[in-house]
């Protein structure tokens, strides 16, 4: 079987090389990341991940920008995203759910529970 590609789009490097060195050793996946929105949402065009974790705090453009154009894009519209922030209040994740997200997760991230979660919305996502 081969393996899912996931996408990080965040702006902390050490926090993308965490993460992808985490879940491509524990887990059965091929990670990329981008640390700002513009290359985020080329990559996500170019590689057609099998799901997106997307940080809400960037410079520049905020994640909820990021997602409103991963779907409103043909390309990507059937990507799931996760996000993935330090904002854990009410109404970012009122926000998040209203674009289509698959899932709100506050960092810090538990990388066991990040990869259970991954594996939970990859599955439901083949449906």
């Amino acid at each position: 079987m081969p393996k899912k590609r996931i996408l990080i789009i965040d702006d902390e490097l050490d926090f993308c090389r965490m993460i992808k060195m985490n879940l491509e050793t524990k887990g059965d996946f091929n990670v990329d990341f981008a640390t700002n929105s513009k290359k985020g949402v080329g990559l996500a065009k170019k590689l057609k991940p099998d799901l997106i974790l997307l940080d809400i705090r960037m410079p520049n453009v905020d994640g909820f920008a990021v997602l409103k154009e991963l779907k409103n894009s043909s390309q990507t519209m059937s990507i799931p995203v996760v996000m993935l922030t330090a904002l854990a209040d009410m109404d970012s994740q009122i926000q998040a759910a209203q674009l289509y997200t698959e899932d709100y997760l506050t960092k810090p991230i538990d990388t066991q529970a990040l990869k259970l979660k991954i594996d939970e919305v990859l599955r439901r996502a083949k449906f």
